[in-house]
């Protein structure tokens, strides 16, 4: 029999009774009975994002779904609402693109077009495509976060004034060397006279927990509202006009509690001029849980949890909705992306279910 000192018998107890480090928290794979797509895309190069939604007001049915591969060879892809890539519209050799975002009837040389605005993460710009031929309007890109030691871009959100159609883009940056106040930029993008689009830095803003990082955004149009999501806080809520009185100042924050880790991708589904939902990406538990759009009487700016409804996406990072009819879609789409390099679409009513409200005859064009 061997002889053990004291000080090894105690080394061997503590080894042995020492928590075995865990995998990362949440769900693997899709919960029994969790929703499933209507369709799944066709797979990128690499690794898929973040979508967007582009309602073809002509003809809805040749409506497309731009999202990012998220790569130092990365592209912008666009898929039909049939999830087959349209590989004449794919804008390949983008570094590292992160987020994607849309705007409709943005003036450039005089005419009024739709683009997508994405995120080149590595170098440090935002790219321009005029939709649906997805021709490049922004002379090369634009750059962000300049004279800042952060400036990896990563996510974005576009508003269009409804004052005098003045389109800003709201960025925000990976989390190194961040500021923990002023984490966004906002900036107006303009025609510089030659029919190409400039940005011009306009403020910075939004508070950051210094947690993790800030990368998903999003716009409420009509109401005027940015939202954006500290990963490992809760979703902060600012204005999006610059020009608002305290327009710097934060009016709320929720989904502090029930995420299994990151809160992700943010959407918004409207059933009214005031109403309807926010989606925010409960990533590792592979769900959205879904908050009020408009406030209580009380306060307008306490949007409460009404449902957390399980995905069949794994690791869910970007996402997008809209409640416009569309074909298979009568109620409205969610796009959200999935490991797999591939992104999930999804009818409103199976989101919905018997809990929430689906839109009155889609009179909102995303």
């Amino acid at each position: 029999m061997e002889n053990h000192s004291p000080l090894l018998l105690l080394l061997s107890l503590a080894l042995a009774c020492a928590p075995v480090a865990s995998a990362k928290p949440g769900k693997t794979g899709p919960a029994p009975g969790a929703i499933k797509p209507r369709i799944v895309t066709e797979p990128v190069k690499h690794d898929t994002d973040d979508p967007a939604i582009w309602i073809n007001r002509a003809n809805p049915a040749e409506s497309l779904v731009v999202g990012t591969d998220k790569h130092v060879d990365g592209a912008l892809y666009v898929w039909g609402l049939d999830g087959k890539i349209r590989h004449d519209k794919v804008v390949r050799g983008l570094s590292r693109p992160n987020n994607v975002d849309i705007a409709y009837d943005v003036m450039i040389g005089g005419k009024k077009a739709d683009v997508a605005v994405v995120t080149e993460r590595y170098a440090n710009r935002l790219r321009v495509y005029r939709l649906p031929d997805m021709a490049p309007v922004d002379g090369g890109g634009i750059p962000v976060f300049q004279g800042e030691l952060a400036r990896d871009c990563m996510g974005i959100a576009l508003y269009t004034r409804p004052s005098d159609g003045a389109l800003f883009a709201i960025v925000s940056r990976s989390d190194y060397q961040a500021p923990a106040q002023g984490y966004l930029h906002q900036y107006r993008l303009v025609d510089d006279g030659t029919g190409t689009l400039r940005g011009v830095f306009t403020r910075s803003f939004g508070e950051w927990s210094g947690k993790k990082e800030i990368e998903a955004i999003a716009v409420d149009q009509d109401l005027g509202f940015i939202y954006y999501a500290d990963e490992a806080y809760g979703i902060r809520k600012y204005h999006a006009d610059p020009m608002t009185r305290k327009a710097d100042d934060e009016l709320a924050v929720f989904g502090r509690d029930g995420f299994a880790e990151d809160r992700e991708g943010i959407s918004i589904y409207k059933t009214g001029p005031r109403t309807g939902y926010i989606l925010v990406s409960n990533q590792q538990n592979n769900s959205f849980r879904i908050f009020t759009r408009e406030g209580t009487a009380a306060n307008p700016h306490d949007h409460e949890l009404v449902k957390e409804v399980d995905v069949s996406t794994i690791e869910s990072d970007g996402s997008e909705v809209t409640n416009v009819a569309l074909p298979g879609f009568p109620n409205g789409l969610f796009v959200a992306m999935s490991n797999g390099k591939v992104f999930h679409y999804y009818a409103w009513e199976d989101i919905a279910g018997t809990d929430l409200k689906i839109a009155p005859v889609a009179a909102e064009r995303r």
